[in-house]
C-alpha cells in the first residue's frame, strides 16, 4: 500500500515537472481571442459545480460528522463494527481531507492558470520543484482545493472494506472519478491545472488510507469494541 502511494505520487511529481501537459490542457481551455478562459464564469462550471455541488457535499459532510457523534454518544441499534468505523472514517474524512488541503493550498506558492501570464495575468510560470523569483507573492494554488469538497467521498469505501473489496474498490473508484470530474469544472475554468488535481486525489486517498488504519488499530479499535458492547440505545 504504502509502495502505491509513493509510486503515485513520484509520477504526479514527474508530470508536473517534466512534462509540459499542465500547460496543453491549460491552452486548450483558453480562447487567445478574446484573451479569456470560456468557461470562467459559465453556470455549469461557477455556480453548479462551484457552488451548488459544494454546498450538497458540505451538506453531507455534516451529516456524517452528526450522526458519528450521535452514535458515539448513543449508539444506533443493530449497528456492526463495521458499519460503526466505516461511519468514523466518513466523518472523519469529512473533515480532514478539506482541511489538510486548504492548509497545503495556503502554504503553497504555485499559482493558478487564469493568473499566469501566458493568460492574461501577471505571475510567470513555475513549476513545483522551482523558486519563485524574487518579489513574486505566492499565488497558493496547489492542490486543487474545490476538488476536496468531493474527494473525501472515497471514504464510503470504508463500508465495504476488507469484507467485500470489490465493492470496497468499486465505490472509492467512482467518488476519486467524481472528485476528478470537479476538479476538471476548475481546469475548465482556469483555476486550477491539471496536477493540482491530481495532488488532490492523491492526498485524500492518503488520508483517508490513513484514517481508515487508525479506526482499525490501537485506541481506536478499542473505542470501538467499547461501544459495541453498550446496550442498544434506540
Amino acid at each position: 500500500m504504502v509502495a502505491c502511494f509513493v509510486l503515485a505520487a513520484a509520477f504526479i511529481l514527474w508530470l508536473g515537472n517534466n512534462t509540459d501537459i499542465d500547460l496543453m490542457l491549460a491552452d486548450a481551455a483558453f480562447d487567445p481571442a478574446s484573451h479569456r478562459f470560456p468557461w470562467q464564469h459559465a453556470w455549469i462550471a461557477e455556480q453548479f459545480n462551484h457552488i451548488i455541488l459544494k454546498a450538497i457535499f458540505s451538506a453531507l459532510g455534516v451529516g456524517a460528522v452528526v450522526l458519528a457523534l450521535w452514535d458515539g454518544c448513543r449508539p444506533f441499534t443493530g449497528w456492526t463494527g463495521e458499519r460503526r468505523t466505516g461511519l468514523r472514517v466518513v466523518a472523519m474524512s469529512a473533515i480532514l481531507v478539506p482541511l489538510a488541503i486548504s492548509l497545503l493550498k495556503q502554504a503553497s506558492s504555485s499559482h493558478c492558470p487564469w493568473d499566469l501570464q501566458r493568460y492574461g495575468g501577471t505571475a510567470p510560470y513555475i513549476r513545483l520543484l522551482e523558486w519563485m523569483p524574487t518579489g513574486v507573492a505566492p499565488g497558493h494554488c496547489l492542490p486543487g482545493g474545490h476538488a476536496s469538497s468531493a474527494l473525501w467521498l472515497i471514504s464510503f469505501a470504508a463500508f465495504w472494506w476488507p469484507h467485500r473489496p470489490r465493492q470496497a474498490i468499486a465505490t472509492g473508484t467512482a467518488m476519486l472519478v467524481l472528485g476528478g470530474a470537479v476538479g476538471w469544472m476548475q481546469q475548465l475554468r482556469g483555476a486550477h491545472f491539471l496536477t493540482h488535481t491530481l495532488w488532490s486525489g492523491w492526498i485524500a486517498c492518503a488520508l483517508v488510507a490513513a484514517i481508515y488504519a487508525f479506526n482499525t488499530k490501537g485506541l481506536a479499535r478499542r473505542l470501538a469494541l467499547r461501544y459495541d458492547s453498550v446496550p442498544a440505545a434506540m
